[in-house]
């Protein structure tokens, strides 16, 4: 998975090992990520399901 460009969250602060990195699959739409202190661990699912974890957490 490293040759995708990962980016990483606005809340990375100041670019440690701290950090949440996501990418695109272009193949099937899916979405990888991966926290930058383990970067071989690598949680997928679809852009569906990212949105509504996301809009779950801003909800609380």
């Amino acid at each position: 998975m490293s040759e995708h460009a990962w980016q990483r969250s606005s809340f990375c602060g100041g670019g440690g090992n701290n950090c949440v990195q996501v990418t695109a699959l272009a193949n099937d739409g899916g979405v990888v990520l991966r926290e930058s202190e383990s970067p071989d661990v690598i949680l997928s699912t679809n852009r569906a399901a990212l949105h509504a974890l996301i809009a779950k957490i801003k909800a609380e």
